[in-house]
């Protein structure tokens, strides 16, 4: 019998479990009937497919018209599966190149900065085969990256670069794991080089969901299991605020410019530490960490929210997108 292999020391970790993160202790979050769940788990995955079917009529359409299209059918796939949206922050020009990044919590979070801010988004090569978010990702022209090889970091920040350059939009999600939102993830700062490259502002953007537990996607959280309780949510709601741009003028490096989006994000409180394991300075916890251009590892460990000391679990996921 062979032993798991242990997840890469390359790959970013989110201290985050479904038991105690997307469940979250204290009273349960409130539901809808199951009949009712189960119309607006059949619409979300009726908008998406209707998504697909349309997909080839846009391709000639212009880019502006094309994004126009992508932000209707996203917003109707998140409003489909019963969730709201509410954006906080200044409307951001239509065609403003900018490098979006944003903190991750949640496959929902792919079509709900879609719906706002659409643009080239950077997800992991699994997502490229996954039901229903496989399909949503590609038709949104998602770059995929392919995490075990880290000689292709290069040629995605390459790939990010060409689309700023073009005057496109990019969208990443740098803390490279889904986080349950009542804690944060370093931002890994490869991304960045492709706005310092091509002289392109940082728009940060904050997500957030209320309540937090049935949107979170955390750990080795299925998604079969995660549609089903965003489906039978009440009231949830997903609020992206647009925080004021960045510009790579002001920062001297990437690391400087991704810690500066980080706090914007964040604000000055990325989370607990994982009990057991003190933090580190910031600067000295990125500097000692290899970069890792991937927007959605989604990897389980010890939950920041538990107290007893813990060791980070050897267990990985293939799941979260982008």
């Amino acid at each position: 019998m062979s032993t798991p292999a242990a997840p890469s020391p390359w790959f970013p970790t989110a201290p985050c479990t479904p038991g105690r993160c997307a469940a979250h202790p204290g009273p349960p979050a409130p539901r809808v009937a199951a009949a009712r769940g189960a119309l607006r788990l059949a619409a979300g995955l009726a908008a998406v497919l209707l998504g697909v079917l349309l997909a080839p009529l846009t391709a000639v359409l212009p880019p502006a018209r094309r994004l126009a299209c992508v932000r209707v059918w996203c917003r109707a796939v998140v409003r489909a599966f019963g969730v709201r949206i509410r954006v906080h922050g200044p409307a951001v020009p239509p065609g403003t190149p900018l490098l979006v990044v944003a903190n991750h919590l949640s496959w929902l979070d792919i079509p709900l900065v879609a719906a706002v801010l659409p643009g080239r988004m950077l997800a992991k090569r699994e997502v490229r085969g996954w039901p229903v978010l496989g399909a949503l990702a590609a038709l949104g022209g998602t770059l995929f990256v392919d995490r075990e090889r880290l000689r292709s970091l290069p040629g995605t920040v390459a790939a990010l670069g060409r689309v700023l350059a073009g005057g496109g939009r990019a969208v990443v999600f740098p803390e490279g794991s889904t986080w349950c939102g009542r804690a944060g993830g370093a931002f890994r700062p490869a991304a960045f080089q492709a706005a310092l490259d091509t002289g392109t502002d940082v728009q940060p953007v904050r997500i957030a969901y209320r309540p937090a537990g049935p949107a979170a996607f955390v750990g080795d959280d299925p998604l079969g299991a995660s549609l089903w309780r965003v489906a039978t949510a009440r009231g949830l709601v997903a609020e992206l605020r647009v925080l004021d741009p960045l510009s790579g003028r002001r920062h001297p490096d990437r690391r400087a410019l991704a810690r500066a989006a980080e706090t914007a994000v964040h604000g000055h409180r990325r989370g607990p530490a994982v009990t057991g394991v003190p933090r580190r300075p910031a600067a000295a916890g990125r500097s000692a960490q290899p970069t890792v251009a991937s927007d959605s590892a989604n990897r389980p460990s010890s939950s920041v929210h538990q107290r007893a000391s813990v060791s980070p679990a050897a267990a990985s996921s293939l799941r979260t997108p982008s």
